[in-house]
């Protein structure tokens, strides 16, 4: 009897648990179904939204690497500025064409075999227009041959994480072996909106070219269309089908969005947009520092200065669903032990933003500017002055 009434409690316990295991894996379930892609279809074959700082908010297939058609001129436009910033070539450098720039087709400026343009010229073509014999041309007066760019681009993607995209020519041309992902094409846009110059470039709707009489109008109707697009980037061929890559901040949250392969002429801005407005529905940006903020103060050991201001390296804006801002802490982490001497943006700490126990982002705190190492009477001054210090 006692052993009946054994079996029939733990019978009893058996389902109690069965039923509290299951009633735990059901909200998990319900809780993963509500999901950010909830309520939101693209006829895009793949696509992505991100914000600013590398979160995604949407995806559908995002890793599949696809033809990208001319948005390979994202990657092209970023060699070209950073090599503009980094002095390897000026905006008004002289630019010649090569009969292998001439002979590049699609679209283009219909540059002559030694025509020549300024290096700002040649961006502007590609950034407007997507100009093929352009891409070729600027790339060809940095690297050499196109080989050589293609080589650096390829390169660069390495750099930057990117794990399923290559790159067979400079400008998208259709060619084997050259393909991106929506979630690597993000990635590039997400470096390309850190540079003014690049986002100028991208921006400009109209733009007058050879002393007005070639009238160049951006592909990107996004900059029309959509409160806050300043940018990035078109792409078409039969084999890509309608491709895009568009960008645009509104109250200090940027997005960026990628669709690759929509069906019909300006599908890709319309489905583009979609995520975009989904994004902006459910979204919104929490400021915490701008760049350059003063965060904090770190002291200098062995230094001609006692301490240094410590600033932001970079602007950190959250990017959460809305309604869900309360209860964000920003932790402060500085290293013990600084040393002269201290050279201006070197990091010295972080900046943690911890939302109900997990990290929500953070950024670099780096020094202000430089502090050079004291000599021996003032180290020795110093000493005194702390020793001073403690004994009161």
């Amino acid at each position: 009897m006692c052993q009946m009434r054994r079996g029939v409690l733990l019978g009893i316990l058996v389902c109690f648990i069965f039923v509290a295991v299951l009633g735990v894996n059901y909200s998990y379930a319900a809780e993963s179904k509500t999901s950010v892609n909830a309520g939101i279809e693209t006829l895009a074959e793949t696509a992505i939204l991100m914000d600013g700082n590398g979160k995604i908010l949407y995806e559908k297939d995002a890793n599949k690497p696809l033809p990208p058609a001319s948005v390979t001129k994202i990657m092209t436009l970023l060699l070209g500025i950073e090599a503009v910033e980094n002095g390897r070539i000026k905006l008004t450098d002289n630019v010649s064409t090569s009969e292998v720039a001439w002979r590049q087709g699609g679209s283009q400026i219909w540059l002559e075999p030694g025509e020549a343009m300024t290096v700002k010229e040649m961006l502007t073509a590609i950034a407007v227009v997507s100009a093929n014999d352009a891409a070729a041309a600027l790339m060809e007066h940095i690297y050499g041959s196109t080989q050589a760019a293609v080589d650096a681009m390829n390169n660069r993607a390495n750099e930057l994480g990117l794990k399923n995209s290559h790159f067979a020519n400079v400008n998208g041309l259709p060619t084997p072996d050259h393909y991106m992902s929506a979630y690597d094409t993000a990635l590039i846009a997400k470096e390309a909106v850190k540079h003014p110059l690049y986002m100028e470039l991208v921006g400009i709707k109209e733009y007058w070219l050879r002393d007005g009489k070639n009238w160049l109008v951006n592909t990107n109707k996004l900059l029309w269309w959509y409160k806050g697009a300043d940018g990035l980037k078109t792409g078409w061929t039969e084999e890509a089908k309608y491709c895009f890559v568009g960008t645009a901040k509104r109250d200090g949250l940027r997005l960026i969005a990628v669709v690759f392969a929509t069906p019909e002429p300006r599908s890709h801005i319309r489905e583009s947009m979609k995520l975009l407005d989904w994004g902006y529905a459910n979204f919104t940006a929490v400021p915490v520092v701008e760049k350059g903020g003063v965060v904090d103060r770190v002291k200098i050991s062995k230094g001609t200065e006692r301490e240094v201001e410590l600033v932001a390296a970079d602007e950190l804006n959250l990017v959460i669903p809305k309604g869900q801002n309360k209860n964000l802490t920003k932790n402060v982490v500085v290293d013990d032990h600084v040393f002269a001497p201290v050279v201006a943006g070197q990091k010295c700490g972080e900046l943690v933003v911890i939302k109900d126990g997990k990290e929500m982002g953070k950024v670099d705190l780096v020094a202000e500017k430089n502090v050079d190492k004291a000599g021996f009477f003032q180290v020795m001054k110093g000493t005194l002055f702390d020793l001073f210090s403690i004994t009161q």
